[in-house]
This record gives C-alpha cells, structure tokens and sequence, in this order.
C-alpha cells in the first residue's frame, strides 16, 4: 500500500491587519487538526494584503514577518501538523518577497520560495511592490507524499508544474490569492484540473476570500475530479485523505507521463 495523507485547504479572508489575520490562521488550523488533517494549506498573502498596506511596505514587513513565522511554529507544535502558507518576506527594501513556508510539527522552518512568476498581467502589476524570486520551488516530502510548492499566477505556467512533477511531485500545493474578474473563476479551475490532469497528480489549492478575490478552494485528484471545494465564503476548510494508491491507479489507466516523447526527431545539418 502506497503512502496517503489528510490535508486541508483553509480559506480566510486576510486584511491589512496582520494580528486579526493571525487570528483567523490560529482558528482555521485548529479546525482543519480537529478533523484529522496531517497538512494544512493556506492561502497567499495569509499574513496581510501587501497591496492595501497605506504606509512604508518594507517597515510593516521587517515587524510583521518574524511574527508571522513564530505562529506559524506555534500552531504546527500545538495542533501536530504541517503547514504552508503564504506570506512577505523582508528584502531591504520597500519590495518584500512574496513568500511560501512550510512548517513541520516541531516548529522547524523546512523550506520556503518566493514567488517567481509576479502577476503582471489583467491590468494589474505586482512587480510594483513585490520583488521576484529567482528559484525554481521545492518539492517537500511530507509523511511520504512529496509536495510541490506553487503561488497563485504560477499556475498559468505547466512547465513549472511539470518540472515538479519531473522531481518527483505527488501533489502540487497552491497558495492563491486569485483576483476576481470577468472568466476569472473559470480560468483559476480550468487550470487547477489541467495541472492536475496532464501531470495525473493531486492538487491542493488555497485561496484567498478577501474581497477582490474569489475564494472557490479546490482539491483535485489525478483525473482532475474536484473532491472538495469551498466556494466562495469568507472562511472555512476542507479536509481530503490525499491517496498515492488512487494516483498509481490513475496512472495505469492513463500512463501520459511514461508515454512522453521528448526526444527530437529533427536532424541537423552541420
């Protein structure tokens, strides 16, 4: 029997108030541990909306991070469980990194990637107050289920996804804080389903409820069958035993990734 996992997705509705949204994490994390999850994913910009903040962006970041973390190590100490989520990391500068952590149960900070794709797209620029990352993210084995890390506009891109897969992914976690527009909801679980189904992984995904986001927390299985979501309220999680058994099944049934062919057929004339 291969190896599974219960993880949840929590989905809240973060402000320029890191301390209520502190708070909200502690509640959420709590209620995704009571029903068993062995892994919580929560959104990006879990620790405050970066974009909405009305002073210096780098001061509010150098304060707010360090404590960020330190509730992150408490809840997954407390409540025995992994956590990722999404935060702003301190640069320097008035441009902080828009960041993912992962937690273990004894507090440790494991691993962590900045964001590499920034959403400059829809009439909307992120490169203005955030600054990119410049590594591909980690795949994290977590409980024997390796988890690829993915942040929100990441996922337009399935050559990222693919190389997590290629290294080794089971699960591809995405942090989101998707900005509601016209199709929006459309795309955000087209694209969870197509990463999902082109890779016959799972997917976890996180996202945002503030309120120019859309919500709509998805879990997908390798088919691309949604087996839980959140739609779009304020608050909530939903908790799904992450099967490799159902993945190895998927994968004799549709053996895409062993069918690639990769290797060009083109000669070259010298």
């Amino acid at each position: 029997m291969n190896p599974s996992l219960v993880a949840a997705v929590a989905q809240l509705a973060p402000s320029v108030d890191a301390a209520a949204n502190r708070e909200a994490i502690a509640a959420l994390v709590a209620d995704a541990a009571a029903g068993g999850a062995r892994l919580v994913v929560l959104p990006e910009e879990s620790m405050l909306l970066a974009g909405d903040v009305p002073e210096n962006l780098g001061a509010v970041v150098e304060a707010e991070w360090p404590r960020f973390l330190a509730q992150l190590s408490l809840l997954a100490v407390s409540h025995e469980t992994w956590i990722i989520a999404g935060g702003y990391e301190p640069t320097g500068s008035d441009r902080p990194f828009n960041t993912l952590v992962v937690v273990n149960p004894r507090g440790e900070l494991v691993e962590s990637y900045r964001k590499l794709h920034l959403y400059d797209a829809f009439s909307y620029r992120e490169s203005d107050y955030v600054t990119g990352g410049s590594e591909v993210p980690p795949v994290v084995m977590i409980e024997g289920v390796a988890i690829g890390l993915v942040n929100c506009y990441d996922i337009r891109f399935p050559e990222l996804s693919r190389d997590l897969v290629a290294r080794g992914a089971d699960v591809l976690s995405v942090s989101a804080a998707w900005v509601a527009g016209a199709r929006k909801e459309e795309h955000w679980a087209t694209l969870l389903k197509a990463r999902a189904i082109e890779n016959t992984c799972w997917v976890l995904a996180a996202s945002s409820s503030s309120p120019e986001c859309i919500g709509n927390s998805l879990v997908i299985d390798p088919m691309g069958v949604e087996r839980a979501g959140l739609g779009p309220i304020s608050s909530g999680v939903a908790a799904v035993r992450i099967s490799l058994d159902r993945t190895a099944e998927v994968r004799e049934i549709l053996p895409s990734l062993a069918n690639r062919r990769l290797v060009s057929t083109v000669t070259v004339q010298e």
